[in-house]
């Protein structure tokens, strides 16, 4: 399972940022696997364990991984007054709360399978499970074919900028801020 890293650098922040997507998207094609098992086998010990995992990791990793993106991500981007920019950000942070949204759905029902119940209503389930892989793959497709790129290249022409400023040099005489 992903964890959140917390990383000074820009550069730091963007790999945790893709390696967290890459988990995501592994995690999304476990759960089309789970769905798959659950019609073939039904609630045995591989499906409950794999819902146990599952279940953790988007009520975890990726609800983080949407808060990191919030604040380290989107704001410079929506503060750059690039008009089709900003409104591909709005889309996205509108997706955070239907992702979230979609995944309160399927997260009481991934306990439940965990637990060794099957009281879930199996097209219930699928319907559920294909609306939320087919928005976070599209989501995910869209932060890095667009955002992403754009956010790492204003982060480095901003790392650039500071490099040539000189460095800031204290004297006796500047006054104090206290």
């Amino acid at each position: 399972m992903g964890s959140v890293v917390k990383l000074n650098t820009a550069e730091g922040a963007f790999k945790a940022l893709d390696a967290c997507h890459r988990d995501i998207a592994a995690h999304l094609d476990r759960l089309a696997t789970l769905f798959e098992h659950l019609s073939a086998e039904g609630v045995d010990a591989h499906a409950q364990q794999e819902a146990r995992a599952i279940e953790a990791f988007f009520s975890e990793t990726s609800q983080q991984h949407h808060v990191d993106e919030e604040a380290k991500v989107f704001p410079a981007l929506l503060a750059s007054g690039d008009e089709a920019l900003v409104a591909t950000v709005r889309m996205l942070q509108q997706d955070h709360g239907w992702i979230e949204e979609d995944w309160l759905a399927l997260a009481p029902q991934l306990r439940a399978i965990a637990a060794g119940y099957s009281w879930y209503d199996p097209a219930e389930l699928q319907h559920g499970i294909e609306v939320f892989l087919e928005l976070c793959r599209e989501h995910i497709q869209l932060e890095e074919s667009i955002i992403y790129p754009e956010a790492k290249a204003r982060a480095a022409k901003l790392a650039r900028r500071r490099a040539t400023l000189p460095p800031l040099r204290f004297t006796k005489e500047a006054p104090s801020s206290s």
